[in-house]
């Protein structure tokens, strides 16, 4: 199994990702940005409002997300596509399904190394206050789900443009478009306003943070994360 798992091209690829990614300057900063940002939040409620919870945390998660999961794969396609490296890379035996799977699992498992770390989070509410621990697993189940979707959004930003800068802003602004559509319905007709609602991502994860088991929400992300994931492949087999 071991030795089969070690000859699977995706396997090969994602290995190869995650050896780029730990040795990027670029994933250091980010992750050092994005857990500055979300201590602040954090250690605000805590200080200032003198509350040892997670709420204010996973209430701006999927913002913080929005931003940091498309600049950690912004440089998933755009670069190697700029260097000609992606041409050699399709001239092997692989397929662009393998290619796709192998960087969007080391993508996936670079963004939840990003927010391992707020792990410190609960262990400080539990140390100073008596957190109640069915939101904050329904808070990282959610988030896993999230980032599940918005790094498939993030690599399918990538695949469509040699530039990373504009394959940031693409994928940014997908992801902050399905984060804050929630907060537009007041302006939006009446007649699609449902249909909008269930777009929300904001509103899917919410539900899920609050201990809410709702088979919607994780059909919402799981159909979200294949939607972009296929059309990356399309974009993929497209080039050829």
């Amino acid at each position: 199994m071991s030795n089969a798992k070690t000859k699977n091209p995706a396997f090969v690829i994602m290995k190869r990702e995650l050896g780029a990614y730990f040795t990027s300057p670029i994933a250091y900063i980010v992750t050092g940005l994005y857990l500055l940002v979300t201590g602040i939040v954090f250690f605000s409620t805590f200080f200032l409002n003198n509350r040892a919870d997670l709420r204010q945390f996973f209430t701006w998660m999927p913002l913080f997300l929005s931003l940091f999961i498309p600049a950690l794969t912004m440089r998933v396609f755009s670069e190697e596509r700029k260097s000609g490296s992606l041409e050699t890379l399709m001239t092997l035996p692989v397929t662009e399904t393998q290619v796709v799977v192998g960087k969007y699992l080391a993508s996936l498992i670079s963004t939840l190394v990003m927010i391992a770390p707020t792990l410190f989070y609960v262990v400080t509410a539990e140390i100073f206050g008596s957190p109640d621990y069915g939101p904050i697993a329904g808070g990282y189940i959610g988030a896993i789900f999230l980032c599940a979707s918005y790094t498939a959004i993030g690599i399918f930003a990538s695949s469509i443009t040699k530039n990373q800068i504009v394959a940031f802003f693409t994928g940014f602004i997908i992801c902050i478009v399905l984060t804050m559509i929630d907060s537009f319905l007041i302006f939006i007709p009446g007649p699609v306003v449902a249909f909008v609602d269930y777009l929300s991502a904001n509103k899917h994860f919410n539900s899920i943070s609050r201990g809410i088991i709702d088979t919607r929400d994780f059909i919402y992300f799981i159909s979200l994360t294949a939607v972009f994931f296929v059309s990356t492949i399309k974009v993929e087999k497209g080039r050829k």
